[in-house]
């Protein structure tokens, strides 16, 4: 069985992660700079994990587990956060949003 090159792992982490943080700076909609927020975190996934199977460990994979919780709390909260200004200031994007009173 052939192994995957550690360099491959850190290409696709690199340019997930990448694309995740141009989204994140270039999208204005709240719900696609939520989704990028997720792209990245999962990059930072594909790094351990893709870690862990050249170094033969299982620590990545802990780790990777944990972001994956964080991930899917932060996408709880965050929708939830979103949805409420939405409700509240009929505003879809970043720009719109000026303070954070009630």
């Amino acid at each position: 069985m052939t192994t995957v090159p550690l360099e491959a792992y850190l290409t696709v982490s690199l340019l997930l992660f990448g694309l995740g943080v141009f989204g994140m700076v270039v999208r204005r909609n709240m719900v696609t700079v939520l989704m990028s927020m997720e792209l990245a975190l999962n990059a930072v996934n594909v790094l351990f994990v893709g870690a862990d199977a050249h170094l033969g460990l299982v620590d990545g994979q802990v780790f990777a587990l944990f972001i994956v919780a964080l991930a899917a709390a932060e996408a709880a909260v965050g929708l939830g956060i979103i949805i409420s200004i939405f409700r509240l200031r009929k505003v879809d994007s970043t720009d719109e949003i000026v303070d954070m009173r009630g």
